[in-house]
């Protein structure tokens, strides 16, 4: 009764086009993924020792499958990503592969940058060996840190 065509009567066409439109079983669109995209949280600044969840977002018809791969290698799977007590370690480049049997897409890339305080602070000095009195001598402070650290000297703990 639903076809169009052989409908004359407009008052028809109206309840049979509303009748399709409610109706999930009137058609299925089967689609490749597409739309796909990244949302970090939280947003902003990432502090070492904190959670992050990185979230898929992919529209396609069969459901896709959600891979995530950092700087070229795959360290997840599903929609949700998530790393508790985030670290240094955990820096890079992500992005989420969404495949169905229609196709393939790929994300962004989205940067963690991961925020951290100075550590494996050393000084060195240059020339090595013995130093007289009147010499030139250089120091260097080092340190991990991001971002990276200031560096202030102190004399006799002033």
């Amino acid at each position: 009764m639903c076809k169009s065509a052989f409908i004359f009567n407009q008052f028809w066409k109206i309840i049979c086009a509303m009748i399709c439109l409610t109706a999930l079983f009137c058609f299925f669109v089967l689609d490749s993924p597409r739309n796909v995209s990244v949302s970090i949280s939280p947003s902003g600044v990432i502090v070492e020792g904190y959670s992050v969840t990185l979230n898929c977002i992919s529209d396609s018809n069969p459901p896709a499958e959600i891979s995530w791969i950092k700087g070229g290698t795959f360290v997840g799977s599903g929609r949700i990503f998530s790393i508790s007590k985030i670290s240094s370690d955990d820096s890079g480049e992500y992005k989420c592969k969404s495949i169905n049997e229609h196709g393939e897409k790929y994300s962004d890339t989205v940067t963690l940058n991961i925020m951290y305080p100075p550590r494996s602070v050393s000084v060195s000095i240059s020339p090595s060996g013995v130093i007289v009195e009147g010499d030139s001598v250089t120091l260097n402070c080092t340190s991990d840190s991001n971002p990276p650290a200031e560096i202030s000297w102190f004399k006799g703990g002033r």
